[in-house]
């Protein structure tokens, strides 16, 4: 929608929790300006193959940057401090957002109340590990961790597993995601702005919603079971001739359906006419449907259970998903003005108006400072000050 056009966010942000966010409201069509330290900046940017020949543009740091600008300035400074205040107030920015630890909100003036006062409707967010109350440090893993998503991942009896996305990460830019469209909405009926804290923490435990409600319940033991169901078989991954299928099947009749392939009317028996029985055999029930699905190959099984309606997909590679019909034409795309490289990045969760108007492409992500003079020019600094600026570590 064009109401996000005229919406600009500063993000004081690095590593990923706060770029996804940023990153999927570029993709609304939001302006969207990170905020680094002159020094330090984000050290993403360091990570992954250095494809372009420069500093401080490694391709990790690529993949969910495109879209936005890029200034730098030292906060720590009180004229830092001064120029963020005219940042905020010149280029009228809608939302703040910050992935700082807490402590660190006073000491770089960004505290919501200290915004608060310079934009009173300003929509201020604050991602952190464990909360506005709490300092520990928090990367993804660790948050798979005590969040319990490693305890649910990986083969029963063998070690802990992380998941294969950043789920921590990237669920709680979505939750923020959600909180500040809410926001935006209370500030439009009211004109009062919001504070945003979205906890990593409980963000990944609002996910356990079966493990929490039947453990603390019920007393059961919900923990890791490779590519299993706790409550639904069956439901696994098969070889086939040529590779592997997943299979769910979520009910009775489905099985039946199952029972009914040719091929696999050795799965009709008395005992699997119910989920009860066939969970109680998962093990014999599993290595029976291996020994059918080793008999096809995977566009056999493919078309076999289509034609039933059980829910099956191939195991696909990351270079297959990227050929799925309804992948392929949803990618966005990036194009360096400066080398010419041009980037394909994930599809997005749902085509906004900006990027259909825009085929899906997204300015190249930035370069550390990239837009230094371009934002600090147009709220008021001379070019004379800039230099001054720069020469003096500020910017």
């Amino acid at each position: 929608m064009d109401v996000f056009r005229k919406m600009t966010m500063l993000s004081l942000e690095q590593a990923t929790v706060l770029p996804y966010l940023s990153y999927r409201l570029a993709m609304d069509g939001m302006r969207v300006i990170r905020l680094e330290h002159p020094v330090y900046g984000d050290p993403n940017r360091m990570i992954g193959e250095n494809r372009l020949g420069e500093e401080r543009m490694n391709t990790y740091f690529m993949t969910i940057n495109a879209g936005k600008e890029c200034v730098t300035l030292d906060l720590g400074s009180p004229e830092g401090k001064g120029i963020l205040k005219d940042l905020i107030v010149n280029l009228k920015v809608d939302i703040f957002a910050t992935n700082q630890l807490p402590r660190n909100y006073e000491k770089l003036g960004i505290a919501y109340e200290t915004l608060k006062s310079i934009k009173p409707d300003i929509v201020w967010v604050g991602l952190t590990g464990f909360g506005p109350d709490s300092n520990e440090a928090a990367y993804d893993p660790i948050l798979q961790a005590r969040g319990g998503l490693m305890e649910l991942t990986g083969n029963a009896g063998e070690d802990p597993q992380v998941v294969g996305i950043p789920l921590p990460d990237m669920g709680t830019s979505e939750h923020a995601y959600g909180l500040i469209m809410k926001a935006l909405v209370k500030r439009a009926m009211t004109g009062e702005g919001s504070r945003i804290d979205v906890s990593m923490l409980m963000s990944t435990t609002s996910w356990l919603t079966v493990p929490i409600c039947l453990t603390k319940s019920f007393g059961n033991k919900i923990s890791r079971r490779g590519n299993t169901h706790e409550f639904f078989a069956p439901v696994s991954v098969y070889e086939t001739k040529d590779g592997y299928v997943y299979i769910a099947v979520g009910n009775d009749r489905q099985f039946a359906s199952m029972t009914q392939l040719p091929g696999f009317e050795k799965l009709a028996r008395p005992e699997y006419e119910k989920n009860k029985g066939r969970i109680g055999d998962v093990r014999n029930l599993n290595d029976t449907i291996n020994a059918c699905t080793r008999t096809k190959t995977t566009a056999e099984m493919i078309e076999m259970c289509n034609r039933a309606t059980i829910a099956i997909s191939r195991v696909n590679t990351i270079e297959e998903v990227i050929e799925d019909e309804y992948v392929k034409g949803a990618m966005l795309t990036s194009r360096d003005p400066k080398t010419g490289t041009r980037i394909w990045m994930a599809p997005p969760p749902f085509m906004t108006p900006f990027l259909k108007e825009s085929d899906r492409q997204m300015t190249f992500p930035p370069r550390f400072g990239e837009h230094n003079a371009e934002v600090y020019r147009n709220i008021g600094y001379s070019q004379e000050e800039i230099t001054g600026l720069k020469e003096k570590g500020i910017i």
